[in-house]
């Protein structure tokens, strides 16, 4: 069956994590094309503050949510569809990232990046399917990442999510092909967001700097946003998003092994963290073979000391991870 939605005008677009990066650009260009929109978010602040930027709009409804939480997405769904005639389209886009080795990252960091990243997908899916299988045509977008097909080391909770993504992604492509639902999973490579600012790791320090480096350096969140939409219009159903994520894509497809290699040593070339090798070495050392079997579950996931690591402002100074994820609330 034919998908995708030409034509945006009237139809109702449900966006989580629409307070900023991706999402409020999504929320700004839809409604510029007369679409409806439905903003979710736990930032009620920046909900606001986008709800009076776009002004005069078509309807535009605010719910403050947390997309990890199953009950507050199941008290979401019927919200969102009083407020609104009929569902359209859901942008599952909310999205945090977290930057340490596996070692360093505990089980609760595991918990919350699955909780928002896959979780939130799953949870927007399950409860507003129903609504948009009413509609005469409707359209899901889930943001996987670039590195939901290469896998970056200290990127394990990342990547552990945008895989999982990308697996439910491809899986309901089969299930609703024949249905008047559409899907596309979309593959950002860095794009300059708040994600580096919001999310977790081992080294605040660290993060400061890839969360400077992004900034200055990473795809505009409007264009991103711009191919997101082209991709909802034409019922594409992967999209690929910066040059990086193309070449990446292209290198894993040629070379499954070596073109994860290939790509993680670009990645940490490019944002200069050569020397995160040594560092996390040296941890791997200290928390995993030379530890005590009950010394090393003790201290398999605390943090790395501070005076490990220099400042963040120069290239060759850092902590304990080697790239930032793409955004997603990105």
């Amino acid at each position: 069956m034919s998908h995708g939605i030409p034509k945006l005008e009237g139809r109702t677009a449900i966006i989580t994590g629409a307070a900023s990066g991706i999402g409020r650009q999504l929320a700004i260009q839809l409604a510029g094309h007369g679409a409806h929109l439905a903003l979710v978010d736990i930032d009620e602040a920046g909900l606001a503050a986008l709800r009076d930027q776009l002004g005069s709009a078509g309807r535009v409804s605010l719910h403050t949510a947390d997309v990890s939480n199953r009950e507050a997405m199941a008290a979401l769904a019927p919200e969102v569809a009083a407020a609104h005639d009929q569902l359209h389209i859901l942008i599952n886009n909310a999205g945090i990232g977290y930057e340490a080795a596996f070692p360093q990252t505990d089980l609760d960091a595991f918990d919350r990046v699955l909780g928002i990243n896959l979780w939130g997908v799953i949870h927007g899916c399950h409860f507003f399917m129903p609504y948009l299988a009413k509609a005469d045509a409707a359209h899901i977008v889930n943001m996987s990442s670039l590195f939901g097909f290469v896998g970056m080391p200290g990127q394990t909770a990342y990547c552990a999510s945008k895989y999982a993504v990308r697996g439910l992604s491809e899986a309901l492509w089969e299930e609703l092909r024949t249905t008047t639902v559409g899907l596309t999973v979309v593959h950002p490579g860095g794009v300059a967001t708040n994600i580096m600012k919001t999310s977790g790791g081992d080294d605040p320090e660290l993060m400061a700097y890839l969360a400077s480096w992004y900034e200055d350096n990473a795809y505009p969140p409007d264009r991103a946003a711009g191919h997101i939409i082209t991709a909802i219009r034409r019922g594409k159903r992967r999209l690929l998003i910066t040059p990086e994520a193309t070449f990446a894509d292209l290198a894993r497809r040629l070379m499954p092994v070596w073109g994860n290699k290939i790509v993680a040593d670009l990645f940490i070339r490019v944002l200069k963290l050569e020397h995160m090798r040594k560092i996390r070495s040296d941890q791997w050392q200290r928390t995993m073979v030379d530890a005590a079997p009950d010394q090393g579950a003790a201290s398999f996931a605390s943090p790395s000391t501070a005076d490990e690591f220099a400042s963040p402002s120069a290239p060759d100074q850092g902590a304990a991870s080697f790239a930032s994820p793409s955004t997603a609330d990105e």
